[in-house]
């Protein structure tokens, strides 16, 4: 099975990417890196998720909004390569969590994402990412991700 048919084995389809909200790109590429600008849990109705981990939003649904995340930066990857095979390997993400001060559960939460890498990219999926927990984030979003990723020419 290819990335494509993973997705549709699991009933997903990869969104739009959404015009930048703001002076910046979604993606740079710098030699055989692409260096993915943080994203949004926005849902198939074009809706971000938004609420406080830890008090309005559970550690199950941040999970399931990191995956949509991850979704959506495998929508950059695609636009940005025609081709999500040619993902060589994911290198690094970085999870932030908006979350109350008390939660400590961030690694569970981006795990959600770091699953979706896995299950649909196979070994190229695999990398090393951090998760931490912040006061907020923009528009009161659950989750924020970025990454790092290498691809073949």
């Amino acid at each position: 099975m290819n990335c494509y048919d993973r997705l549709r084995a699991r009933g997903l389809t990869l969104p739009q990417v959404p015009t930048p909200i703001g002076n910046f790109a979604h993606c740079t590429r710098e030699g055989d890196l692409l260096f993915l600008s943080g994203q949004g849990p926005l849902n198939e109705a074009g809706t971000l998720m938004t609420g406080k981990v830890g008090a309005t939003v559970t550690t199950d649904e941040a999970y399931q909004h990191a995956q949509l995340v991850g979704l959506n930066l495998l929508a950059v990857l695609h636009s940005e390569l025609g081709d999500l095979g040619r993902v060589r390997q994911v290198i690094k993400l970085l999870g932030m969590v908006n979350a109350t001060p008390d939660f400590a559960e961030h690694p569970r939460v981006i795990n959600g994402c770091s699953d979706l890498f896995v299950d649909i990219l196979g070994d190229a999926g695999r990398h090393s990412r951090s998760a931490v927990g912040v006061g907020s984030l923009p528009g009161n979003i659950t989750v924020e991700i970025e990454a790092i990723v290498a691809v073949r020419d």
